[in-house]
């Protein structure tokens, strides 16, 4: 999760008893103040998930809300570049799915990594309004907010809970730390600025580290012609030709 944490408000009529007995209180996440909300008392995940709509940018830790203000713009631009390259990849060859924030993966705690690779094989552990396990790829991009939890808290959730492999993208200092799961904890595999990388987890795909630090980012397309070369231009050929167009 990103950007500067705000304190949760409540409505002044909750819409459900169960809520109005159940509000937890909100954990601040770093610095922020803490703001106690009647009762004092945890929430169950599932009170969670029945609280949380699908906009809401927030985390289940112990019983307690964590709560996260939308991204910045850099970060929502590297997000949603990853994204949209990874998706595509993965669709295109029926790899499995990617999924992005706000959505839970539920190990020890609920968490909303900001990217995340769920193989084929694996599909039956996404479920309505959360992924129960891990996922084969975790993607969190870096904020001041942020670094603790990325670098500490979930570092160690991620490789207890089994996340084969683990990527730290950080704008503000234009550096990637890409980990791999070894036995029950993390090696790194790849750091540093610029450089190509290939995922130990998405087969076929990898990464000119250089891509996320350009002003303006590549456009998608173009990343995915130099990631699959001639295999992807011969796919949008056949298209073109399906629809007449060559």
């Amino acid at each position: 999760m990103s950007a500067h944490p705000t304190p949760y408000a409540p409505p002044e009529e909750p819409a459900s008893p169960l809520l109005a007995r159940r509000r937890s209180p909100v954990a601040p996440a770093d610095d922020a103040r803490p703001v106690a909300l009647p009762p004092p008392t945890p929430m169950t995940y599932e009170e969670f998930l029945d609280w949380a709509d699908e906009d809401t940018l927030a985390e289940w830790v112990n019983g307690v809300i964590v709560m996260s203000s939308p991204a910045g713009r850099r970060h929502q631009d590297v997000s949603g570049l990853l994204e949209s390259v990874l998706r595509s990849f993965v669709e295109e060859n029926n790899l499995g799915l990617v999924l992005s924030a706000p959505f839970q993966m539920k190990l020890a705690q609920g968490r909303e990594p900001d990217v995340l690779f769920v193989a084929a094989p694996h599909l039956d552990r996404v479920k309505r309004n959360r992924l129960e396990g891990p996922a084969d790829l975790v993607i969190e991009i870096v904020s001041d907010e942020s670094a603790g939890r990325d670098r500490g808290e979930k570092y160690y959730e991620y490789a207890e809970g089994g996340v084969p492999e683990y990527w730290l993208i950080d704008p503000r200092s234009d550096w990637v730390e890409f980990y791999v799961l070894e036995g029950s904890h993390y090696r790194l595999a790849f750091s540093g600025s610029e450089g190509e990388y290939r995922s130990a987890s998405v087969p076929g795909f990898w990464l000119k580290v250089e891509w996320l630090w350009q002003d303006p980012l590549p456009q998608v397309e173009d990343v995915l012609l130099d990631i699959e070369g001639e295999k992807r231009a011969a796919r949008l050929l056949d298209r073109l030709r399906a629809r007449g167009l060559l």
